[in-house]
């Protein structure tokens, strides 16, 4: 409950005519009559004030001095802020400035001593009006800037207020641009609230004058006129009435003129609002000069005196010191915050000095340690130095004892391949020695058919002695070009013909090895595919390895007498190469069935020295080349595996 009435008359007030606003009043005072605590009751006598200042400032005015007197009882001091600030506003609209100035005043310092700035946003408006009435523009779009920056962070309908006096400040100043889009900036903020404010159509018919456009002027005038009239606002409707006032006599109509002077002048001493008395006194001593002196001197006397009120000799005094003190203040305040940014800096200074001064210290037995550090450091580095040297050099050696290994492996193979072609020319040489023999015993008996015949069959023994000759120099010529190291350049390769090749050199070399193994092998090969860009020696060397790997798990599998997964037959052995042609690349699949890869190690086979084969059986270098090979070609190498199952390799080589 502390603030729950100002709450809802901020909320809800400024949405209504003066004749609902009685309304909310009547409600208001029966609160405040049943109220439990004071600051219930401090806000609601808060909240009437602010209320009553749209038609009646004296009751305004009672209830903002209880409210102040009762919160300085209590030392509730959101409450003074709140009606000191009403209070300002009210006072000012009563036309006492220097009152008005002293009340706003009291309200900043009060919410600048207590850190409470957000509860001061109504005394920079009340403070703002003030200016505006004393011309200094400026000085209002100061406090209104920082108004704006306090209603931002309430989203409340007093946002609407400071863009409209902006808006009056700019026109005051002749910045039409400027205080048509406050204006329309307070008229879009009004209506979030369904609210329709007069005074700032008010200011957008003088800006509507300035401009050139009477007629629009005129109507903004009369729309104001018509929303005071219909919300019962006397205080909007005394500043419309002289409005279309001043706006008939710069027309010359004279008679429309005083009338609507008369008007805001009867209005304006019903609710003693001297800034709209003196100038509607004024309009009427210029209005009745050319035709009745007496009457313009009668108006002329009430306009004076009513100046004078507002801004004779005494108040201009009262208001310059009360402005001088709060310079004063202020300038005291910047004071004592430059003060006091200085003693920080100067203790930051202190403390810098300190801070650098134990980092010296630090630095200074750091720079000792390093230095001692560093000449251990150095010796150590020798050493690692010629340990990784050392590292290096081994690494090589193993490297090119892993090539070496995979060349003796291959010697076997191709042993077996050139044995075949070679048997063939041995025995096709032996028949075409004994046919041509025949020929040069028998020549002399042949008939002419016969030794066409005989020399026919000498002819395509000759062919095949060719095609297995040329055979034996293929695999000799492949068996060079595994050995020798790689140029790393790639050229045109039939990479079915390189896999099929590999297969069975790699078969026959571990068949070589140990006469009683025997395996099946397959190929899958896409026909498609053609010839690919590759270093053929280097994948020669990735598929020699995955071919020894497969056969030797296949091996080792038949040798642990397994059977299949049925248990109706003995294992078979069996391992399978597949090609295949993607849209970009080409795939190159090596499976068995084998014992397979635990889900444990799997992630570790492409490191290097790493090998599940017993010692003295493998390197452990196998696998991490051909993955470097592989990553050299732009490619991807793989593996799928279920233990006990059998394992695919699987390589992806881009086209071209």
């Amino acid at each position: 409950m502390k603030r729950i009435f100002i709450f809802i008359f901020l909320a809800n007030s400024w949405q209504i005519g003066f004749t609902q606003t009685s309304e909310a009043i009547n409600s208001l005072q029966r609160q405040l009559a049943v109220a439990k605590d004071d600051t219930s009751r401090i806000n609601a006598q808060i909240a009437l004030c602010l209320l009553y200042r749209l038609g009646n400032t004296d009751s305004s005015m009672i209830y903002g001095e209880q409210a102040l007197r009762s919160a300085e009882h209590i030392n509730y001091l959101p409450g003074q802020i709140e009606a000191l600030s009403f209070m300002c506003i009210v006072t000012e609209q009563k036309g006492n400035l220097p009152r008005a100035l002293e009340l706003g005043f009291r309200a900043l310092q009060l919410a600048e001593d207590h850190d409470l700035n957000s509860l001061a946003g109504p005394a920079f408006d009340g403070l703002a009006e003030v200016y505006i009435i004393l011309k200094d523009y400026s000085k209002a779009l100061s406090y209104l800037r920082t108004y704006v920056s306090l209603v931002q962070q309430g989203n409340n309908e007093g946002l609407a207020y400071a863009y409209f006096d902006m808006g009056v400040a700019f026109d005051g100043m002749n910045q039409l641009d400027s205080a048509a889009f406050y204006e329309q900036k307070a008229i879009e903020t009004f209506q979030k609230y369904n609210h329709e404010e007069p005074l700032v159509y008010q200011t957008l018919g003088e800006v509507a004058m300035k401009s050139g456009k009477p007629a629009d002027a005129l109507h903004y005038f009369q729309k104001s006129l018509q929303i005071a009239i219909k919300n019962n606002e006397p205080r909007a409707s005394t500043y419309a009435y002289n409005k279309i006032a001043a706006f008939y006599k710069s027309l010359h109509q004279t008679d429309s003129a005083i009338y609507y002077a008369t008007k805001g002048l009867e209005e304006s001493r019903l609710i003693s609002q001297k800034k709209t008395i003196m100038e509607a006194a004024a309009l009427l001593s210029e209005l009745y000069e050319p035709t009745d002196t007496k009457e313009s001197l009668r108006y002329l006397k009430i306009a004076d005196a009513y100046k004078d009120s507002l801004f004779g000799a005494g108040n201009i005094q009262a208001v310059q010191a009360i402005v001088a003190h709060r310079e004063e203040r202020e300038k005291e305040i910047e004071a004592a915050k430059a003060a006091y940014h200085n003693q920080l800096r100067q203790y930051a200074l202190i403390a810098s000095l300190a801070i650098l001064l134990l980092i010296a210290f630090f630095l200074y037995r750091n720079n000792r340690k390093e230095k001692k550090a560093k000449n251990i450091l150095q010796q150590k580095n020798a050493v690692i130095e010629q340990t990784l040297n050392h590292l290096k050099s081994t690494q090589a050696q193993l490297i090119q004892a892993e090539k070496m290994a995979s060349l003796g492996e291959l010697t076997a193979g191709i042993a077996h391949e050139i044995q075949n072609p070679l048997n063939f020319v041995n025995n096709f040489s032996e028949v075409n020695k004994e046919l041509i023999e025949e020929v040069i015993s028998q020549k002399s008996k042949l008939k002419s058919e016969e030794l066409d015949e005989l020399l026919d069959d000498i002819a395509e023994n000759e062919v095949k002695i060719n095609h297995h000759g040329k055979r034996a120099d293929a695999i000799v010529k492949g068996m060079l070009q595994h050995s020798r190291k790689s140029e790393g350049k790639k050229e045109p390769t039939d990479i079915n013909a390189l896999c099929d090749e590999y297969l069975r050199l790699s078969f026959h070399g571990l068949r070589a090895k140990d006469k009683s193994f025997n395996a099946d092998f397959t190929t899958d090969f896409d026909q498609s595919i053609g010839k690919i860009n590759i270093i053929p020696q280097d994948i020669g060397r990735v598929l020699l390895n995955l071919y020894n790997n497969a056969f030797y798990a296949v091996r080792e599998k038949n040798l642990s007498g397994l059977q299949d997964l049925t248990g109706l037959k003995q294992y078979q052995p069996t391992v399978s190469v597949q090609t295949k042609k993607l849209n970009d690349s080409v795939e190159i699949l090596v499976s068995d069935n084998g014992n397979g890869i635990s889900k444990n190690i799997i992630e570790k086979i492409f490191q290097p020295f790493f090998t599940t084969k017993p010692t003295g059986e493998g390197t452990g270098l196998g696998l991490s080349l051909a993955y470097d090979i592989i990553k050299t070609h732009g490619g991807e190498i793989k593996v799928e595996a279920k233990e006990g199952e059998g394992a695919t390799f699987i390589i992806q080589l881009l086209v071209g």
